[in-house]
């Protein structure tokens, strides 16, 4: 096997043993790279050089007998909208294209901490803003296991380098699926975790009550290790938990008996598909065999999340995006007076999604609409955080598909921004409550491609969802294959 498609702990078990080297990994992950992103496009920024110096850095320490960390020497990637010092941030937007980040974002100091390889930043929908990748001023990124489909968003470009091989590991960010939905059509593990578990000091905000960093891997594993990397509290986030923060690792059991799984039935209706179903149907069935016990719930208010959800996050985004206005930040585009200045850089440098989101936000906000609008949808996400509740009482984890289907085509929904919206139907719930969340691969649609089951949890209990996913994923092999596209073996 290629060692740009082992796992992140098989790499590390190696290092330590000098069975490699970290500069032979890194050239095999640059090598991956190079064949796979003409095709794919996963990047943004690469950093080459930069990965080479961090890996023989790493090599020098083997040498010298020091311990390594988990991620020491393991090339991965991070997503455009984490403030990464010194290198271009773009959030995949014109109005940031030349902004070179002055510090590091938490989970980067933490990062750096391990002395892992950084190969690049990854593409992304405008300011996280979509659910295709599509949406990128900077390019289009595809899925390598199918190039005519979309990888997910926004993190499509971190879930397309993972499944490419073009990176071990990566960070994404989830405002309302980001993270879950790209993993699901990549056919990789993406980790959510609950709000406030990792800081989001030195993450661009789309929707500030939102936003979460999470993981983008090729087993649970990688995710768990990685997770024991960068979660904690952070005292320059003030929306950061202070809830002590576990080994994720020992939930990694195998164990499930007795553990309660609840079936949402609003999350397996008619815009769900058949296959995809079938496919998660089964294995929770795989689950109730190690032990699980599985009953049908109810989450009534699933109905109003997307509805709800496309009131707050663009009423937060309209807020955070303000700023932009090339005076404060943001590219410039000079005007006749201050006011064609800014009206000009708004113009020209938001994409047409961007702008959308802004004026649904402004709408909802303006005085005329604000309570019928943004104060009912504020008073929906409460109903729907009681249904996580009130279900938690009776089960332990939510099972669910990740996304209704597999990844659809590139350009088959850019016209149709509602048909995009209603994909997230099955992920925008656990923002809107706060909730830790994992999508790994469950099986494949008849188009081939990877389906996604999506477990849900209690808040800051990462490691029941964990404990299941990895229990899951140790009786089939779905997450072992790496997609075929951009370079031969």
């Amino acid at each position: 096997m290629k060692l740009y498609a082992r796992t992140a702990r098989e790499l590390h078990n190696m290092l330590a043993a000098k069975e490699i080297s970290a500069a032979e990994l890194t050239q095999s992950v640059l090598a991956r790279q190079a064949a796979t992103e003409e095709q794919v496009g996963a990047y943004i920024t690469a950093l080459a050089d930069g990965a080479m110096a961090q890996a023989k850095a790493v090599d020098e320490k083997i040498a010298a007998g020091e311990k390594i960390g988990f991620l020491a020497g393991i090339p991965g990637a991070i997503k455009d909208n984490i403030c990464t010092k010194g290198v271009k941030t773009t959030c995949a937007s014109k109005m940031l294209e030349n902004f070179v980040a002055p510090y590091d974002a938490t989970v980067m100091r933490k990062l750096a901490a391990e002395n892992p390889v950084i190969v690049g930043k990854t593409n992304m929908d405008e300011f996280a803003m979509g659910g295709s990748t599509e949406n990128s001023a900077m390019k289009i990124t595809r899925n390598p296991r199918a190039l005519d489909r979309v990888p997910g968003g926004s993190s499509g470009g971190s879930a397309a380098a993972v499944a490419a091989g073009s990176a071990i590991w990566a960070l994404g960010s989830d405002t309302g699926g980001s993270i879950r939905q790209p993993a699901a059509f990549c056919g990789v593990v993406g980790l959510k975790p609950t709000y406030g578990r990792v800081s989001r000091y030195g993450l661009v905000a789309f929707a500030s009550s939102l936003d979460q960093i999470g993981t983008l891997t090729r087993d649970v594993t990688d995710a768990a290790n990685i997770m024991n990397v960068i979660a904690g509290h952070d005292e320059l986030d003030s929306t950061s938990s202070s809830a002590a923060v576990p080994d994720f690792t020992r939930a990694l059991t195998g164990e499930v008996k007795g553990l309660k799984i609840g079936l949402p039935k609003e999350y397996f209706g008619p815009g769900i598909a058949p296959e995809v179903a079938a496919s998660v149907r089964g294995a929770i069935a795989k689950l109730a065999e190690l032990g699980a016990e599985v009953a049908e719930i109810s989450l009534p208010h699933t109905e109003y999340a997307v509805s709800t959800y496309y009131l707050i996050a663009p009423a937060e985004a309209a807020t955070n995006l303000a700023r932009y206005d090339g005076v404060s930040f943001g590219d410039r585009v000079e005007g006749a007076d201050i006011v064609e200045m800014m009206t000009n850089t708004r113009t020209e440098k938001f994409g047409p999604e961007v702008k959308r989101r802004i004026m649904i936000g402004n709408y909802a906000l303006s005085a005329g609409y604000y309570d019928a609008y943004y104060l009912k949808a504020l008073k929906v996400r409460t109903l729907i955080q009681r249904d996580f509740t009130e279900a938690f009482k009776s089960v332990d984890i939510i099972a669910c598909p990740t996304a209704p289907t597999t990844a659809y085509k590139l350009g088959s929904m850019v016209s149709d921004p509602l048909a995009m919206y209603m994909m997230d139907i099955s992920t925008v719930p656990l923002n809107l409550a706060g909730l830790p969340g994992i999508s790994l691969p469950c099986g494949a649609g008849a188009d081939g491609l990877p389906i996604g089951l999506q477990l849900m949890g209690k808040p800051l209990d990462e490691m029941t969802v964990l404990q299941a996913a990895y229990a899951y994923e140790q009786i089939q092999d779905f997450h072992r294959t790496l997609a075929p596209e951009g370079g031969a073996e």
